[in-house]
């Protein structure tokens, strides 16, 4: 793998965890008592997935889903479609999604509408990454952990062509 294009540090190690714990620590405050569903959209939110559930003392259950577009579809107006869905059910139960970056707020909506079909006690967001220069629709962030620069990032569960997401800090990255 080579790292030519990895560009300035954007939020070292040290910075990732640190704010990582400040967070999990306001979700358990926030859900004290409550039991909480933690799902993850994969595969950038893998590593923060992890990382953030180490910190939370409350009791939880974590599930995955898979988005993608569709085949022959992949540009930025693609048809999102679910490679995977829930195992868990979350009828009646508080739901934390758990994104990597959220940038126009479009494929998240889309996501938001199928969870709330369940019917959730409860449904609030916490991204590691928040780009609001990119943002089409307006999102409610329960839990941000960075607000990013405008740049095309790596590292930290963020891939190019599905690379660099092992990268335990966070790069800009120089596509060429």
């Amino acid at each position: 793998m080579s790292f030519e294009n990895i560009g300035r540090t954007i939020f070292t190690q040290e910075q990732i965890q640190q704010r990582i714990a400040e967070v999990g620590q306001e979700i358990n405050q926030d859900y004290q008592g409550q039991d909480l569903v933690i799902i993850g959209i994969l595969k950038g939110s893998l590593y923060f997935v992890a990382d953030l559930t180490r910190h939370l003392t409350i009791p939880i259950n974590i599930d995955f889903l898979s988005i993608g577009v569709r085949v022959g579809e992949a540009n930025r107006t693609g048809v999102v479609s679910f490679k995977k869905d829930l195992d868990l059910s979350i009828t009646d139960r508080h739901v934390l999604l758990v994104e990597d970056v959220i940038g126009t707020g479009l494929t998240l909506g889309y996501i938001c509408q199928h969870l709330e079909s369940a019917k959730p006690a409860s449904l609030k967001i916490c991204t590691l990454l928040d780009n609001p220069a990119e943002r089409l629709l307006n999102i409610d962030i329960a839990y941000r952990c960075f607000t990013m620069p405008d740049v095309f990032v790596v590292g930290y569960g963020l891939d190019f062509e599905e690379r660099y997401r092992n990268l335990s800090y966070i790069a800009e990255f120089n596509r060429k």
